[in-house]
């Protein structure tokens, strides 16, 4: 059951919302009338997603929203009754996984919030490749300046430094680039 922090600055609608909710099958752990506490609400209780039903986003609720996205990442779903565009950029730059113009019916929310969740995990899956792609370059670079360094100071051809290099990371049970980076530190000391 996935738990949600609601956040609507009209009771009544928080009502309505709430009960769509619960009716859904998720479980409301949460409850705020706006955005000024978001963060260390998000923090103390820890939901699985965050809806926002608010007539028109605005600038503290998407610098919040940013803060959140930024030291708390989870799905957040918006609805508004804005279709302003420069809006939407704004919201979706700040973290917004759905931006719901429009009506907020009870059979629409199971939906949307499953379609949020799905797209967040597939942005998060995205941002992990990412992260791994940019260590391994980073991990080539400096593997190469490590050979390099190794070829200099041995007089050994490239394809030696190189199984000298593994050799010694899985001996020590170390990862090749961090063993690089020590043999770089190692080399600045020493000239």
């Amino acid at each position: 059951m996935l738990r949600v922090m609601l956040v609507d600055e009209s009771q009544e609608r928080a009502k309505l919302l709430r009960e769509s909710l619960v009716a859904s099958g998720y479980e409301v752990v949460g409850e705020l009338a706006d955005t000024l506490r978001l963060h260390q609400e998000v923090c103390r209780i820890n939901p699985d997603v965050i809806i926002i039903d608010k007539d028109s986003p605005d600038r503290d609720t998407l610098e919040n929203l940013c803060v959140v996205s930024r030291d708390q990442p989870r799905p957040i779903v918006l609805f508004t009754v804005d279709s302003n565009q420069e809006k939407i950029r704004e919201a979706v730059r700040a973290g917004v996984t759905a931006y719901i113009v429009g009506g907020l019916s009870a059979e629409r929310v199971r939906p949307i919030v499953d379609v949020a969740v799905a797209r967040f995990e597939a942005y998060q899956g995205l941002q992990a490749q990412l992260a791994e792609t940019q260590a391994r370059l980073a991990d080539r670079k400096v593997i190469e300046q490590a050979k390099g360094i190794l070829m200099k100071i041995r007089q050994i051809p490239e394809e030696t430094a190189y199984q000298l290099l593994r050799r010694e990371a899985m001996a020590s049970n170390r990862r090749i680039g961090d063993l690089a980076r020590q043999i770089i530190s190692t080399a600045k000391l020493l000239a």
